[in-house]
This record gives C-alpha cells, structure tokens and sequence, in this order.
C-alpha cells in the first residue's frame, strides 16, 4: 500500500519536523520505551508477523540459529524494533551497529568474533556497507567463518577464523541500492507497508496506556489519519499532543 493521502498529505510533498519518519534523537529519545518486546505485542504487517513467528518457532525448536533477515521498508515502521524481537523470541543476545559504524574489516571482525551462538547481529542502513566490509560478510553469512590476511607481500597468507553461527538482521530504506549478492545472502526477506489508521489507532491507544495519557477516541481518530501511515510519526504526535494537554485544557497547539 502506499502512504495514505486521505489526511491531505500527498506523497510528493516534502515533510519535516514532527512528520519526518527519519529517526531524530531530540524527538525520540524516548522512543524504546513503547517498542514492544514480544511479536505477539507488535501491531500491524499481520502477514509479515505470521510469516516471522512461523520461521522464528522452526528455529527455535531445532535450537538453530535463525536464518538471515533482511527486512525492508520506509523509516519509522518498526524494522530496528523487530529486530530486538527476533531477539528476544529466540532468548538470545542482540548487538547493533550501522552500515556507517563500520570503517574497516576490523570493524566488524570485532564484532563477530564475540557474537555467541546464535546472536543476532542488526545492521542498520544496510545499503551503506562498504565493499570490503560487505565481501567479509558474504563467507561469514554462509560459511560462519572469516577470512583473515596475516602478513604482508610475499609473506602474507590467509587464514579462516570460526565465529559462531548467528542471524544476521539487516535494514534498509533503499533496497535498490543493496548488491544482489548480498540479498542473495539472506534467507527470510520481508517488507514492511505502510499503516492503516486502523492499525495505528492500536498502536496510539497502546503507547498512550504506556504513556499514562488518556485519549479520547476522536483523539486517536485524528492522530491516525495524521500519521502518514507510520508508526514513528504517530508516538511522536502523541507524545507533543500529550505536552499540550498537561499545560492546561485551554492550551492550543500552535506549530508543531
């Protein structure tokens, strides 16, 4: 589906500020208090969810590490929040980085030489990935092993260091931009959608009981529509609406 436009929001028109989907730290620090930790608890992509919890119990049983997961999507519509799932439903550790983060192959060696079994390693802006970095992944992905070059000219040689098997989560805004290696690489590859107003009305009730706010019903109405689809824009909406409201009742919005 795309961005909804019913709310008067069309989708050739530039946002900012409150309605950026884009992660801002001043506006959402706060943000992984109302992520949800369990897939039962994460509202909306119902077929996505299904599919997820399907392969995440397979995994578990065998008491393997899930395979590879690339997930795909527009900013703020939970792809860094259902990867900590993934975590937490396997019992399992998670430890995050960005494309960006990683400057060299030691990088991300240092990281995947303490992963235990069966981690899950999130990659954010995975479309990012330097070359290097990313050929390093490749053999570490299928073979769970790193190729390592010790030495230099005539004497160098290389050598192969086990890591321990590991999911590996990526995200990406731009799958365009990922190489077909790479996504060839991972195993379970899901999109997200955008939100209908039903499902972000859910998740506005959900944070506004985390929040401590109540919400009238019409509140949640006008919200939803105001979203743009996207679960990020909706909790930051709420929580300004909600600083408005604790001023005083006659305290109005002005620009937000």
């Amino acid at each position: 589906m795309s961005c909804p436009d019913g709310d008067g929001f069309a989708d050739d028109i530039p946002v900012s500020g409150v309605t950026d989907p884009a992660y801002d730290p001043d506006k959402d620090d706060r943000e992984g208090n109302l992520r949800p930790q369990r897939l039962a608890d994460f509202l909306g992509q119902a077929r996505l969810k299904e599919n997820l919890g399907l392969f995440m119990t397979a995994a578990r049983e065998r008491r393997e590490a899930l395979d590879h997961v690339f997930l795909i999507g527009p900013p703020g519509l939970g792809k860094t929040t259902l990867a900590f799932i993934i975590a937490n439903e396997l019992e399992t550790d998670c430890k995050v980085t960005s494309a960006p983060a990683l400057e060299k192959p030691k990088d991300l060696a240092g990281i995947l030489t303490t992963l235990r079994e069966r981690s899950v390693l999130f990659i954010d802006e995975v479309h990012r990935l330097k070359p290097a970095i990313e050929e390093l992944l490749y053999i570490a992905m299928e073979d769970y092993e790193l190729d390592w070059i010790i030495g230099q000219g005539p004497a160098a040689r290389t050598i192969r260091i086990p890591v321990p098997p590991f999911t590996l989560v990526g995200a990406t805004t731009k799958a365009g931009m990922v190489s077909s290696p790479l996504v060839s690489r991972f195993g379970i590859q899901l999109r997200f959608d955008y939100y209908e107003s039903e499902e972000l009305a859910a998740i506005i009730r959900r944070s506004s009981t985390i929040l401590g706010a109540r919400i009238e019903s019409s509140a949640v109405g006008l919200l939803s529509r105001s979203s743009r689809g996207t679960p990020r824009i909706a909790n930051r909406l709420l929580r300004r609406m909600r600083d408005f409201a604790q001023v005083g009742p006659l305290a109005r919005p002005r620009a937000l």
